[in-house]
């Protein structure tokens, strides 16, 4: 073979192998490519087996509160004790929500998954979510699938070796609420609104792809599900015209006043309160919560069940708004592991049930649901999400803009109240921790 063939034959192989590093299987395009899609399916089965098991704990201790109605006051304040101790020696990173701790890890992304986005706090964060939920807390499940659908995304660009920058944080924390609720439109608009201060438009097609795959998994295992009933009810427009700013202003203050008291606790007001004796203060929410929960026997857990009977039309105290803002409260001021989303919700839905007292002639359905969604947007402030999470989760098409009217009444409303988001207020408590730790 002549030299001149020879180094020809070379040129090709050295092109090619250029061509299969830029393009083949482990292309940085190919890896980044699987590893948005292989985090979004860990992410949409994550979020099914931690629903899955929470449920579970909830069901078993409904069961066991019924038969023995007295054993919460035993064991829900000592349990709340407990959970409170193994997580701030555990994994303090794990307290709360879990959205504040995301939106903190996108200051320094790489940083945080030794701590906010680490497996070990996310799985633990799952394991005392459950154990609160099977003693009966009043926090819900899916925070905690954002915090663990962004460490899995996390994790799984890392195992790729593609670079962990915010973008993939917030597509992973997206996808745990696609998953959570089977809402794929709302991980989106959460994803903007919540998550993204400054939205990227790199970032569409990454954050869409990540709940596109995970909704997909989820949905094809828990089935094509309405997580609150379908609500057909729509309201005449005079309703609308009046109907909607009442329910806007009074949810929209009334879960302002609970941000509000959220920041107050969690900036020193548990600490002052509890004297220096943490677990004495989550044993006496304990207590608080258990005593609701026995004298009520509907503010236990998320609170899922009493808000889809409200919504669906059934009959619920007037009192019942009132008494799970409380029982949300004292868990969140103790400083458990657990999401207020569910707990928001059902506390919305209590407060549009009491909205519906005034209104008698208007449908019972419309009204809940415009004083939940005006509820749930003074607490986290996103107007945007809390209308397409109501809409996609009660099918309820016809009252969008009503919806919409409400939520953006509550944004104004709740804005007199507490100025200040309330995941990002706690998130500045997160990043403050890990710059000291730094």
């Amino acid at each position: 073979m002549s030299e001149s063939a020879s180094s020809d034959q070379r040129r090709v192989v050295r092109a090619a192998g250029i061509v299969l590093r830029r393009h083949g299987p482990t292309a940085p395009v190919w890896r980044r490519r699987s590893a948005i899609i292989g985090g979004a399916i860990l992410t949409g089965l994550a979020a099914i087996a931690f629903a899955k098991l929470a449920d579970l704990a909830s069901v078993r201790f409904l069961a066991l509160s019924t038969r023995f109605w007295w054993l919460p006051l035993l064991l829900t304040p000592a349990a709340y004790a407990l959970i409170l101790w193994l997580t701030n020696r555990l994994a303090p990173a794990a307290r709360g929500s879990g959205i504040p701790q995301i939106i903190a890890a996108k200051r320094d992304p790489e940083r945080a998954l030794a701590d906010l986005a680490a497996p070990r706090t996310a799985a633990l964060k799952a394991v005392l979510t459950i154990g609160a939920l099977g003693v009966g807390g009043s926090v819900g499940r899916e925070g905690p699938t954002v915090q663990l659908g962004a460490t899995i995304m996390a994790y799984s660009h890392r195992l790729l070796r593609v670079p962990v920058n915010a973008s993939v944080l917030i597509a992973g924390a997206a996808a745990g609420v696609a998953a959570a609720f089977n809402t794929p439109l709302a991980g989106v608009a959460f994803a903007i609104e919540e998550l993204a201060a400054a939205y990227e438009q790199r970032m569409t097609l990454l954050v869409m792809a990540a709940v596109l795959v995970a909704g997909m998994t989820a949905q094809g295992i828990a089935g094509d599900y309405v997580y609150f009933g379908i609500v057909g009810q729509t309201l005449p427009l005079l309703g609308v015209l009046i109907v909607a700013p009442v329910a806007g202003v009074v949810g929209g203050l009334a879960g302002a006043l609970f941000s509000h008291l959220m920041l107050w606790f969690a900036r020193g007001g548990a600490r002052r309160v509890s004297g220096g004796h943490p677990l004495l203060f989550a044993a006496a929410c304990g207590l608080l919560v258990a005593g609701l929960g026995v004298a009520t026997g509907m503010t236990w857990g998320t609170g899922y069940e009493a808000a889809r009977a409200i919504i669906e039309g059934g009959h619920a105290p007037l009192w019942f708004g009132a008494a799970k803002f409380v029982s949300t409260l004292a868990t969140a001021a103790a400083g458990l592991p657990g999401g207020i989303f569910s707990p928001s919700l059902a506390t919305g839905a209590g407060v549009g049930n009491l909205l519906h007292a005034l209104f008698p002639a208007e449908p019972l359905g419309a009204v809940v649901l415009l004083g939940t969604v005006a509820y749930f947007t003074g607490v986290v402030r996103a107007p945007l999400t809390a209308v397409i999470i109501m809409s996609e989760t009660t099918g309820s098409r016809g009252l969008m803009l009503p919806l919409l009217a409400s939520a953006l009444i509550a944004e104004g409303a709740a804005a007199l109240v507490c100025r200040e988001r309330l995941y990002h207020g706690l998130a500045a408590g997160f990043a403050q921790r890990e710059r000291e730790a730094a």
